[in-house]
C-alpha cells in the first residue's frame, strides 16, 4: 500500500495551497478531487458559449509584501505563475441611501480623500477608521491572524460588531455607511453579528494592496496551484471520490480509501498526515463514529457564513453601452435605507419576485483587462442567499421559482440600465442550493464559519482539528474568502511540518 506524508482531501484553493507547500518542503504529498478540475470555488468553466467567473470578483493583489497571499502563494510556487490585473476601483455604489453614485478607490489614499470629499462631516470617524483598518490589514499581512491578536489590548471595541463599530463613529449616516461597507456580501449579510476585526482586515486589505483580478479567471490561480504540487513530484488526482478516512494512533498511520465516481474501483492509500480542505461535516461523514463524534462536537454550536447566489450573463455588446461604468458596482435597492437591510435581503428569494431586490454586487469583466472571452461580455451578478429560500420544493417548481427570480433580476437590471435585457444571448444561475451542491458545503455556506464577534466557547479557529492528525486547509480554518483562505492553508502546512520536527 502506498504511504504518503500527507493526503489532501479536496483540490479547492486551500488544500492546493497546504499540499504545494509541503510538497516544496521535500514532503510527498496526495491531492484527492472529486470533481473534473481542480480549484473548487476558486474556479472558471464555460456553459456552451458564456465564461461562468466562480466566484472571483476581486482580491487583494498577492505581489504586494503585505498581502496575506504574498507569502503563501510564494512558498506555494505560484504567486508569479498568473498575472493579476488592476481593477481600477474597489467599487462604485449606488443606490439606498446614497443619492448619487460613489466610487470607492482602491488605495488608502484615495479612499480618505473620496470619502472626505462625499461626507466632509465625518472627518475624525472617517480617519480613524481608516487608520485602524490599515494597521490591522498591515498586520495581518506580516505577521498573519496571530500578530493581528496581540493588538486586542489596544482596541477597546475590540469585540463590537460592525453595525456597532460604524454607529459609535458615524451616528445615523446611512450613506457613509454603505459608502465604506456596501460591499458586505464579500464578508457576511448582516452587519449587526459581522465582527468588525475580520472586516477591517479584508477591507483594510483591498485598501492597502489593490484590488485585482487573476487575468483568464480564478481557474488560472488553481490550476498553477496544481502544477507546482505535481512539478514538487507529488500527485493530484480527479474524479476520485474519498469513501473513508480511519485515522489512527496519535503518531501513527491513517488510511484513506477512495473510488471512481461511481463508487467502484475502490482503492487505498496509508498517510501521516490528512488535510481536510473540506467543512468538518464532511469529513466527520467519512470517518469511524467515535472519531466523527469528536469531531462534530468540537464544531457543535458556531453558525454557518451566508450563502450566495451568482447569476452570470452573457451580453452580445459590453455593459458599458447600457450604463456600467465600473469593473465592480454595488447596487442598493431602494427600500434599503440602511446598512442593515443586508440581514433582509437574504431571506427575499423565500417569496415569488416582486417588487423588493436583494443588494447586487455587479462583476463587468469588459471592463478591465480581465483576460475573460467575449463575446459575449459577461456580467456577473451575485447577493446574498439561503438554502431556507430553497427548501421544501420539488424538482419542477425549485426549477421554475429559480427561473422566475432569473427574469426578475435581469428586469432590474433593465430599469437601471436600459436596454441590457435585450442584450442577453446567455445565461448561467446558480443558487444556495446549488452552492451546496457543488462544493459540499452545509447549508451552502461559501466562507466557512460566520466571522462572528469571539466567544470563549469558541475560540478562533485553527487548522489543528481534536482528531490527532487530521488538519484543515480552508475557510473553516480561518477567515473565509481568497486571502483568508489562502493564508490558513500556509499555517495548515507549518503547523504540519513542526509537529513532525520538519
Amino acid at each position: 500500500m502506498t504511504r504518503y506524508d500527507a493526503v489532501v482531501i479536496g483540490a479547492g484553493l486551500g488544500g492546493l495551497t497546504a499540499g504545494a507547500i509541503l510538497a516544496r518542503e521535500g514532503r510527498k504529498v496526495l491531492v484527492i478531487e472529486r470533481g473534473n478540475s481542480v480549484g473548487g470555488a476558486a474556479s472558471s468553466y464555460k456553459v456552451g458559449d458564456l465564461f461562468v467567473e466562480g466566484s472571483l470578483h476581486v482580491t487583494g493583489d498577492p505581489r504586494h509584501p503585505r498581502d496575506p497571499k504574498h507569502a503563501a502563494l510564494g512558498r506555494a510556487g505560484a504567486r508569479d505563475a498568473v498575472p493579476f490585473v488592476a481593477a481600477g476601483a474597489l467599487y462604485e455604489m449606488r443606490g439606498g441611501p446614497l443619492t448619487q453614485p460613489f466610487v470607492l478607490p482602491d488605495d488608502f489614499i484615495g479612499a480618505r480623500e473620496a470619502l472626505l470629499a462625499r461626507f466632509p462631516d465625518a472627518r475624525r470617524g472617517i480617519e480613524q477608521l481608516l487608520g485602524e483598518m490599515e494597521r490591522l490589514a498591515s498586520a495581518v499581512g506580516d505577521g498573519g491572524l496571530e500578530a493581528v491578536f496581540a493588538l486586542a489590548p489596544e482596541f477597546p471595541d475590540w469585540s463590537s460588531s460592525l453595525a456597532d463599530k460604524l454607529q459609535a463613529l458615524f451616528g445615523d449616516n446611512e450613506a457613509l455607511k454603505c459608502a465604506i461597507a456596501g460591499n458586505l456580501s464579500y464578508f457576511h449579510d448582516d452587519p449587526a453579528t459581522l465582527w468588525w476585526i475580520p472586516f477591517a482586515m479584508m477591507q483594510g486589505s483591498f485598501l492597502l494592496t489593490g484590488a485585482r483580478y487573476v487575468q483568464g479567471g480564478s481557474q488560472r490561480l488553481s490550476s498553477a496551484i496544481a502544477r507546482a504540487v505535481r512539478t514538487a513530484g507529488s500527485e493530484v488526482l480527479l474524479r476520485r471520490v474519498v469513501s473513508r478516512v480511519e485515522m489512527g494512533e496519535p503518531g501513527g498511520i491513517h488510511r484513506i480509501t477512495h473510488t471512481a465516481r461511481d463508487g467502484s474501483d475502490p482503492q487505498a492509500v496509508e498517510a501521516l498526515t490528512v488535510i481536510g480542505n473540506a467543512a468538518p461535516g464532511a469529513l466527520a461523514a467519512l470517518m469511524p463514529e467515535a472519531q466523527a463524534d469528536r469531531l462534530t462536537e468540537s464544531y457543535a454550536g458556531r453558525p454557518l457564513s451566508l450563502s450566495l447566489f451568482a447569476l452570470t450573463l452573457g451580453l452580445s455588446q459590453p455593459p458599458r453601452e447600457f450604463g456600467v461604468s465600473s469593473f465592480s458596482t454595488q447596487l442598493l435597492p431602494d427600500w434599503m435605507s440602511d446598512l442593515a437591510g443586508y440581514a433582509e435581503g437574504k431571506t427575499l428569494m423565500a417569496g415569488e419576485p416582486a417588487q423588493r431586490m436583494p443588494p447586487l454586487a455587479l462583476a463587468d469583466y469588459a471592463a478591465i483587462e480581465s483576460g475573460v472571452p467575449s463575446p459575449p461580455y459577461v456580467l456577473s451578478v451575485v447577493g446574498p442567499d439561503q438554502i431556507a429560500n430553497w427548501s421544501g420544493l420539488t424538482q419542477d417548481d425549485y426549477r421554475a421559482k429559480r427561473g422566475r427570480w432569473q427574469q426578475a433580476i435581469v428586469d432590474h437590471l433593465d430599469r437601471i440600465y436600459p436596454g441590457l435585457a435585450g442584450a442577453v444571448t446567455a445565461s448561467s444561475f446558480n443558487v444556495a442550493l446549488s452552492v451546496q451542491q457543488y462544493l459540499n458545503v452545509p447549508q451552502g455556506s461559501v466562507y466557512g464559519f460566520a466571522p462572528l464577534p469571539p466567544d470563549d466557547d469558541a475560540p478562533y479557529r485553527s487548522p489543528r482539528t481534536v482528531v490527532p492528525g487530521l488538519y484543515l486547509a480552508s475557510a473553516y480554518a480561518g477567515v473565509g474568502g481568497y486571502s483568508g483562505v489562502v493564508q490558513s492553508a500556509a499555517l495548515c502546512a507549518d503547523i504540519i511540518l513542526r509537529d513532525a520536527g520538519r
